[in-house]
């Protein structure tokens, strides 16, 4: 069973399209792109232009997670046109499996899933590779009230999850020394406020997401990451249609390089660059509660990339103990080794735009 990778939104985003098919309208204080085609040579231009028109699939709406913010942001940049890919952006509904089986089928080719999203689908048959990640920090947390010190302290207790266990949060509890068959688990809906007002005493959520909700309505909680007790994760993991990926090596290679230079940038120009999501949407999109999430999760990204390392760069050990971590919660039919579960991952994309840990911008 695939868990749901992507952030849930506090807020309801009406009347989006089902495809998106050009995004225009750069803010002032965008940073200039150059001539379409001028960060690549003439030569590889051509290699792009022939693939066509490529779709994207968000993860979730147009909500400013990593792995989604700065792809909207590198389109609205000129960074595209700057790399001749010709993109096309569709607002992904949250639905994982959904994403997934349309990146199989080719009819989107590269869409927002996590790394252990993408090992379940494979074991349901559903093909796609995985080509970069920022972070072994897992989108899905575990939520208390202050006076919980010890998550020893929940043995006992009620539990809120909106219809399953994550399984990272579940190997936390585990690795913590929580009993976990005492706790009660309810399901609740995608209302924090639940945990603050007493309903529950744990509340699972998206790192990003519930714990800037509440912070902005003056609750106090305490986040408890799964990262912190030796849980493997992944945070705005990308993935691609495997032979739209073998036949069009350049293309994968420079959307990840647009993408990563966007990436950059919205790190330090993250209102400007809510703002193109929140022109996107229209009414009714939470432009603060969408900094934050950017903002926590750059964040995050920032204090666990290895020094070094390149940005996005598959960590194979983690890959490893994400296959073992599903299996012992019972999430694959089948067993994989860690080179069986490598082998869903290709690190070459990355490698080829980086070097010495920076993104190589303009291309080579």
């Amino acid at each position: 069973m695939s868990q749901r990778s992507a952030l849930r939104s506090a807020v309801a985003l009406a009347g989006l399209g089902a495809t998106l098919a050009a995004l225009t309208g750069c803010a002032a204080a965008a940073e200039p792109a150059t001539a379409v085609g001028g960060a690549i040579s003439a030569e590889r231009c051509a290699e792009n232009q022939a693939a066509g028109t490529i779709t994207y699939l968000t993860g979730y709406q147009y909500q400013a997670s990593a792995s989604i913010l700065e792809i909207l942001a590198a389109e609205q940049l000129g960074y595209f046109d700057d790399v001749c890919i010709d993109l096309e952006i569709q607002p992904g509904t949250g639905d994982t499996g959904q994403n997934t089986q349309l990146v199989a089928s080719d009819q989107v080719q590269f869409t927002a899933v996590s790394q252990q999203d993408l090992l379940a689908a494979q074991d349901n048959g559903i093909e796609l590779v995985g080509i970069s990640s920022y972070s072994n920090v897992g989108l899905e947390i575990l939520m208390t009230g202050p006076e919980i010190t010890d998550l020893t302290q929940l043995d006992g207790t009620i539990l809120g999850q909106k219809g399953a266990l994550p399984s990272g949060v579940h190997a936390m509890l585990d690795n913590a020394g929580v009993d976990v068959d005492s706790i009660q688990q309810v399901t609740v809906g995608y209302d924090p406020s639940v945990l603050p007002r007493g309903q529950v005493d744990s509340l699972t959520g998206f790192i990003s997401n519930e714990p800037n909700l509440l912070a902005a309505s003056g609750d106090e909680v305490t986040v408890w990451r799964p990262y912190d007790y030796g849980v493997p994760g992944s945070l705005g993991a990308l993935a691609a249609n495997p032979e739209f990926a073998a036949e069009h090596p350049t293309v994968v290679e420079d959307f990840l390089r647009a993408a990563f230079h966007a990436f950059e940038y919205c790190a330090d120009n993250a209102e400007e660059c809510v703002g193109y999501a929140a022109e996107i949407s229209g009414e009714g999109y939470d432009v603060d509660h969408n900094v934050a999430i950017w903002n926590t999760e750059v964040g995050i990204i920032a204090d666990t990339r290895p020094a070094g390392a390149d940005l996005g760069a598959i960590d194979p050990d983690n890959i490893a103990a994400l296959a073992e971590m599903l299996d012992t919660y019972g999430l694959l039919t089948t067993p994989l080794t860690a080179d069986e579960a490598n082998a869903f991952f290709d690190p070459s994309y990355v490698e080829a735009i980086s070097a010495d840990g920076e993104v190589v911008w303009p291309a080579p």
